[in-house]
């Protein structure tokens, strides 16, 4: 089995940088408390969107191409409830 590329997320991390960055500006120079919010919203929506994508791509092919083998699938099952209850 091959990993998957996650190349194309590159841009949208760099994106979240950028928003956290913006926050931490907007800390600094004491900014209203709901405009920081309204970033901290958009920076952690924008990563659970890259997160999303990931798991997309990890069930289509990881977990999908793990179903040929028992062993291997239940393996990806058990990784996959791990992660997922991690708050």
């Amino acid at each position: 089995m091959t990993n998957p590329c996650h190349q194309k997320r590159v841009a949208s991390l760099r994106r979240v940088i950028g928003q956290i960055n913006g926050v931490i500006r907007m800390i600094e120079s004491r900014e209203y408390c709901v405009d920081i919010l309204n970033q901290t919203k958009a920076a952690k929506n924008a990563l659970t969107t890259v997160e999303t994508k990931i798991l997309e791509t990890h069930l289509s092919r990881c977990v999908h191409e793990s179903f040929s083998n028992t062993d291997d699938a239940n393996k990806k099952i058990e990784e996959l409830i791990k992660v997922l209850k991690r708050h």
